[in-house]
């Protein structure tokens, strides 16, 4: 049935509206306002069901929500799980619609279950379903089935149970019932191959045990118990729902083209694992008592990045898939009208020469945290140094992916000095075979190369590329990554002008798009990931009150379960770009961990000290 004018589906959702649920083989998010609205399946990077853009009900979309005007709404998530709990009051009374995907046994089928639950009084209820495909692009038949109704389009089918009467019209499923105190009406969608037989019906309750079992005992693994242990916790399980299972990739969102200015272009496909994110990742998972999770992401990342070293790419598919061409969809109006919705993603063929020293530093961290050992790992990176060795000099597109001219940036200098320093480091501590002297001379040469070109005595701060005069926010890791002491005045120089010039109301851009730099137009959100690096580095050179002020504010941001973006407008203080974004929920552990111990992520990145260490 259409929405009254006072349904809260009429409304535009905020990105921060939504949460997370998934089964680490895809993900769902569902609004405050009890809709799915997003919905890949099986992987993260399919369009199969509600693959549309959020708030765009056209184009796909899942909603169960009292009938009559709703007086409050409440969610949270339920102690170490991913099972979310909804509770909407009413005039009547109050219900509380509990949404989870079961942890599936096989990747032929994706399930989603929600579940109804009487609290108070009664209450009249509606349900709503548009089932589309291809990116809201294929609307499938309908047929009637003793359970329900199935919905077939091309290789995609699902399935949806319920015991209450469903209703078909113009390719769009309802029912209508009413819920009184105690009783539960569930509701089963469970995606399949068209070609295959229908998958049983299972209990919806049976799954809610069996699901909130495996997470609390997932969760129950966690060696955090600092100041902060709700958020990194929630962090973590963001984390885990952000992984491919099968493979141990983790992408950087489960979202597509969200923008990062509301109305703008830069809109972008995130379901891709970044390999800059490596090193970071690890240290997350390991700090934080996952090795298990972080010996498969080690496993995934040689896999991906196995061969020539001149094709690796900046990100891979979940699979370590290459081709990722991109393209974009103009039957799709875009969140907000933020054109265009782009699907792949371009700068899979970028050379970005700090992804190098990122793969060297994550082995490195992979060793020096006991992770499961490798053969082949030494070899690849001996390749990968001939490599270094031979393009450090070269200009490249930079850690921001710009799409205009390739330039000398002083960061992606710098991850190259990294990738030689770790090499040497493996050869000390570990006793790996490699011409050390060399590699030496090496570092120390473009450590010279990176103080003579990429600093500013204008600025007193390193700068963005070789000659100008701009700031960049990734150099907040240049103490992190122990390329200078946190003392030496041009680090300290560097924070201080970040501080100063690139942030606005405490959070961080990652640099000012008005400078052209980037080939784009318009402008984007501070750059969460970027402002917690400023309380790593905050804390690094002392002023660690600051620090844990920057860290605070970042969590104040979360929304009511948790989870962050990729990026926040502080004057409109709306959470923008793809969510929930796995380097901002990875930048809040490791900045916790480092808030909390002697020696975090960021000191022992810097000392080259075993992680978690006293």
């Amino acid at each position: 049935m259409p929405p009254s004018s006072t349904h809260p589906v009429a409304e535009t959702l905020r990105i921060e509206d939504y949460a997370l649920i998934g089964d680490t083989f895809t993900a769902a998010l569902v609004g405050r306002n009890g809709s799915i609205d997003w919905l890949c399946a099986p992987r993260f990077d399919s369009g199969a069901c509600f693959a549309a853009l959020l708030g765009r009900p056209e184009n796909g979309r899942w909603q169960i929500a009292p009938a009559a005007e709703i007086r409050s709404v409440t969610r949270r998530y339920r102690d170490g799980t991913l099972i979310l709990d909804t509770e909407f009051e009413t005039d009547t009374g109050a219900v509380v619609v509990t949404d989870f995907m079961p942890l599936p046994s096989t990747e032929e089928e994706v399930d989603v279950v929600r579940i109804v639950h009487g609290l108070r009084g009664e209450v009249p209820m509606q349900m709503e379903v548009l089932f589309r495909f291809d990116y809201g692009h294929a609307i499938p038949w309908l047929r009637r089935r003793p359970y329900g109704v199935q919905a077939i389009a091309g290789p995609d089918a699902l399935q949806l149970w319920s015991p209450v009467a469903l209703s078909n019209h113009d390719f769009t499923t309802t029912a209508e019932f009413t819920v009184r105190e105690g009783q539960r009406i569930p509701f089963s969608l469970c995606w399949y191959k068209s070609h295959r037989p229908e998958p049983p019906i299972q209990h919806p309750d049976v799954l809610l045990e069996c699901t909130a079992r495996w997470w609390r005992d997932w969760s129950a693994k966690c060696t955090y118990d600092g100041r902060w242990s709700e958020a990194v916790r929630r962090s973590l399980a963001t984390l885990k729902a952000l992984t491919y299972s099968p493979t141990g990739g983790i992408v950087a969102a489960p979202t597509t083209s969200l923008p990062e200015e509301i109305g703008g272009v830069r809109n972008w496909d995130y379901r891709y694992c970044w390999i800059r994110d490596a090193t970071l990742t690890l240290y997350s998972l390991v700090t934080s008592g996952y090795t298990e999770e972080a010996v498969a992401w080690r496993r995934w990342l040689l896999r991906s990045a196995a061969g020539r070293p001149e094709e690796m790419q900046i990100m891979y598919g979940i699979a370590g898939e290459r081709r990722l061409p991109e393209m974009e969809l103009p039957w799709l109006a875009g969140y907000e009208g933020s054109r265009p919705v782009r699907i792949g993603n371009l700068a899979q063929e970028q050379f970005q020469l700090d992804i190098y020293g990122e793969l060297m530093d994550a082995l490195h961290v992979a060793r020096k945290s006991h992770v499961e050992p490798d053969a082949e790992a030494w070899r690849i990176q001996k390749v990968l140094m001939r490599f270094i060795g031979a393009r450090w000099g070269e200009p490249d597109n930079g850690i921001w992916e710009v799409r205009g001219p390739r330039r000398h940036f002083t960061h992606s200098k710098l991850m190259a000095w990294v990738g030689v320093d770790r090499a040497i480091a493996d050869v000390e501590q570990f006793g790996f075979e490699g011409p050390v002297a060399e590699w030496r001379a090496l570092r120390a040469r473009i450590h010279d190369d990176i103080c003579r070109n990429g600093y500013s005595e204008k600025r007193k701060s390193f700068v963005q590329y070789y000659g100008g005069e701009e700031l960049d926010a990734a150099l907040l890791i240049m103490p992190m990554v122990g390329f200078l002491p946190p003392t030496d005045p041009r680090i300290t120089g560097t924070v201080a002008a970040i501080g100063r010039d690139l942030t606005v109301d405490g959070f961080v851009w990652r640099y000012r798009p008005e400078t052209g730099v980037d080939g784009l137009v318009g402008g984007e959100g501070a750059f969460l990931p970027c402002t917690f690096w400023l309380a790593d580095a905050l804390a690094l050179i002392g002023r660690q009150d600051e620090a844990v002020e920057t860290f605070e504010r970042l969590l104040a941001i979360r929304n009511d379960v948790g989870l962050l973006a990729e990026e926040y407008d502080p004057r409109n203080r709306r959470q923008l770009g793809n969510f929930p974004q796995a380097f901002s929920h990875i930048g809040l552990i490791n900045t916790a961990q480092n808030l909390t111990r002697a020696m975090g992520p960021a000191q022992c990145r810097a000392t080259d000290t075993k992680p978690g260490a006293p």
